[in-house]
């Protein structure tokens, strides 16, 4: 079950013109409730149920391959939880596919699952592993492995 987009006759989707307009369009737009300095999650509000519950099934989908979105699924289920990761998945995908209806010559390329860890310089990580461990209590000497 694939959703559909209604459009304006040109071919565009006629209502969402923004990131943040598409995924409230399609009831994935996170809503943040303030009272003082505390702050909660709160729904999602209106939008359309059956593009929601369309994305939802794919996203579930995405969630259990060895690819970017299952990757992304990975990431977010560690701080956030299934459902939320779920959610941030179906929103990724309408992105995707919101890209992909607007520009007809554009392709979709997975980024590989392992796109975020490749981004991050080895420098990098070694700095941060050995920050941590000295927060830790523990004397750290680095040698490089023959």
């Amino acid at each position: 079950m694939a959703p559909t987009t209604p459009t304006d006759g040109s071919g565009q989707p006629n209502n969402p013109t923004t990131n943040h307009a598409r995924v409230s369009w399609a009831k994935l737009s996170p809503r943040t409730i303030q009272s003082g300095a505390r702050s909660r999650g709160g729904k999602t509000g209106k939008g359309n149920p059956y593009l929601k519950g369309a994305l939802g099934e794919v996203a579930t989908a995405a969630a259990k391959t060895n690819a970017f979105l299952g990757a992304r699924y990975q990431r977010v289920v560690k701080r956030r939880g299934k459902l939320k990761g779920l959610v941030a998945v179906a929103r990724s995908i309408l992105v995707i596919i919101w890209h992909l209806l607007a520009d007809p010559t554009s392709r979709y390329h997975d980024l590989r699952a392992s796109y975020h860890n490749d981004r991050l310089s080895i420098q990098r990580r070694t700095r941060s592993h050995v920050q941590q461990l000295r927060a830790l209590g523990y004397e750290v000497t680095l040698t490089a492995a023959s």
